[in-house]
């Protein structure tokens, strides 16, 4: 790990980040940008903003955006917020608007 950025408490569901975060792992850091720029996906505005924070991060300690790839890329489930939606009969049904947490860490590329 050279450098991570990382998000919580984003009002998104997990598996719905975790089907676009499978599209971007292992990918070189600049291709990854491009995927999550022509991707018609909600999760992809949320990844995009936390990639550009680790490259600017790598920035920071020096290194080239060129020669980084996502070594890492995870998505926890954070708490979720419970409401209640009216149902029949004078009931209540359960709705569980769910949180992700976000991580994504950035590597140099081997030099074979």
């Amino acid at each position: 790990m050279i450098v991570k950025a990382e998000t919580k408490f984003v009002r998104i569901s997990p598996t719905k980040v975790r089907q676009v975060m499978d599209l971007i792992r292992y990918k070189d850091a600049l291709s990854a940008q491009a995927i999550l720029a022509n991707l018609n996906k909600r999760p992809c505005e949320f990844l995009r903003k936390i990639l550009k924070s680790a490259i600017a991060n790598a920035k920071a300690k020096g290194f080239d955006a060129g020669q980084l790839y996502v070594s890492k890329i995870i998505c926890n489930v954070g708490p979720a917020w419970k409401r209640y939606k009216a149902a029949a009969f004078g009931r209540a049904t359960p709705i569980k608007k769910r949180t992700s947490h976000i991580r994504i860490e950035l590597d140099l590329k081997s030099q074979v």
